[in-house]
């Protein structure tokens, strides 16, 4: 497990960092140490108010297949027609990482602080997870999926009104190197101001 220790090693992860497909994440995950750690870095994010406008829910252990069973009875809810084989995918879903952390947005609505910044700093979280996990030597995935966007579930996880989940993050090791994927091409991203007159 190779772990960053320098500056140069640094840049080098930020230009290179990619995500492992949830499915194609093998064991272990982080000890409870590293864990604690990850969290920690995680909440070193942009936060205009001091607000610290998000929570963590850590998914580990037998907790996964809990919530797994709690997902394939809402997906079997919301899919009376699909077939078994769905529903024990979305059971499994949180046993393919050792460790799953959801990022709980919280917003404070009516203060001077725009709520988009909140929700912002709730992405930022999940991003210094990425950064952190892949920083460590454990593979990583942002993951919002349908679960993130219902209702019931909200309930299940304990959300409040003024809650959303921002995501989850999949955290465990890898099996092989990742190879790169195609990016954008930033010319067609970036503009200066203002701009030139034909």
């Amino acid at each position: 497990m190779a772990v960053l220790n320098d500056t140069t090693d640094t840049l080098s992860l930020l230009k290179t960092r990619r995500s492992t497909v949830a499915k194609e994440m093998v064991p272990p995950g982080p000890s409870a140490e590293q864990t604690q750690e990850l969290l920690e870095i995680a909440a070193r994010v942009p936060d205009h108010g001091k607000l610290a406008p998000w929570r963590f829910i850590l998914f580990e252990g037998e907790g996964r297949s809990r919530f797994g069973a709690a997902l394939a009875a809402r997906f079997r809810e919301l899919h009376p027609e699909t077939g078994e084989d769905l529903v024990a995918f979305e059971a499994g879903r949180f046993e393919r990482a050792p460790l799953v952390i959801g990022v709980v947005s919280k917003v404070t609505a009516n203060i001077k602080i725009p709520e988009w910044e909140q929700q912002l700093s709730a992405g930022a979280v999940c991003q210094n997870l990425l950064i952190a996990a892949t920083a460590m030597g454990f593979a990583a995935q942002w993951l919002t999926e349908w679960y993130a966007f219902d209702d019931q579930i909200a309930q299940v996880l304990g959300l409040d009104a003024d809650e959303r989940m921002a995501g989850f993050v999949y955290v465990a090791s890898r099996d092989g190197e990742l190879s790169e994927r195609a990016r954008p091409d930033l010319s067609t991203r970036i503009s200066h101001w203002p701009a030139e007159r034909a």
